[in-house]
């Protein structure tokens, strides 16, 4: 896997995950908590959703098979489905989203942090994305995999520093880096859909 697929699965993943989203969600999640049990919350959530994320992405391209779904079909339903969790960052819904299912009054690590805020639809179908590319190479899988586990450690580091975080971002600026991130994320979902096609039209050919 050279340096560009890698910088392009780190931004994807991080992206889609969206840590700086996650942490003001993770301050109201954990709000009257005391620092041991919210350091607890924050490393069982990742934990979690990190082998959820696992999971998929060693397994979800053999579900796909079986379910009689292609690798290209996936692509651009894949790259569909980020352009819109894209247009929900840039129009601020998937935050209204994700408050709506902030409500749990007992422990959230699992629900609603682990999923779906973090191994929500959109990093799940992302996963089988970037394994599915890889053609069955396990370094290629293995350095996905990596890649995740950097994204999940930020997602750690935002969490255990979101409070630090949401004074020093502030309203305004939560919202203006969640667009820039959302304008990525839609030029990035619009090249998985290219890649799809292409990879149609390669085998149709």
């Amino acid at each position: 896997m050279d340096q560009a697929a890698i910088i392009t699965a780190f931004i994807t993943l991080f992206v889609i995950i969206d840590p700086i989203g996650l942490a003001p969600l993770f301050v109201a999640l954990t709000k009257g908590e005391d620092a041991a049990h919210r350091r607890g919350i924050a490393i069982r959530a990742t934990a979690i959703a990190g082998g959820l994320l696992v999971l998929f992405g060693l397994f979800g391209e053999a579900v796909l098979g079986f379910a009689g779904i292609s690798m290209p079909a996936f692509r651009i339903a894949g790259g569909i489905l980020l352009f819109l969790t894209a247009l929900d960052m840039l129009f601020e819904r998937r935050t209204k989203r994700r408050k709506g299912q902030a409500n749990s009054e007992n422990d959230p690590s699992v629900f609603p942090l682990a999923t779906p805020l973090i191994a929500g639809p959109g990093s799940i179908a992302t996963m089988i994305l970037l394994t599915g590319e890889a053609g069955g190479d396990w370094a290629v899988i293995g350095a996905v995999m990596l890649v995740l586990l950097a994204v999940l450690l930020l997602v750690l580091v935002f969490f255990l520093s979101a409070g630090l975080l949401e004074r020093a971002l502030g309203e305004t600026g939560t919202k203006v880096v969640s667009r820039l991130l959302g304008m990525l994320l839609a030029a990035l979902s619009v090249q998985f859909v290219i890649d799809g096609i292409t990879a149609i039209n390669w085998v149709g050919g």
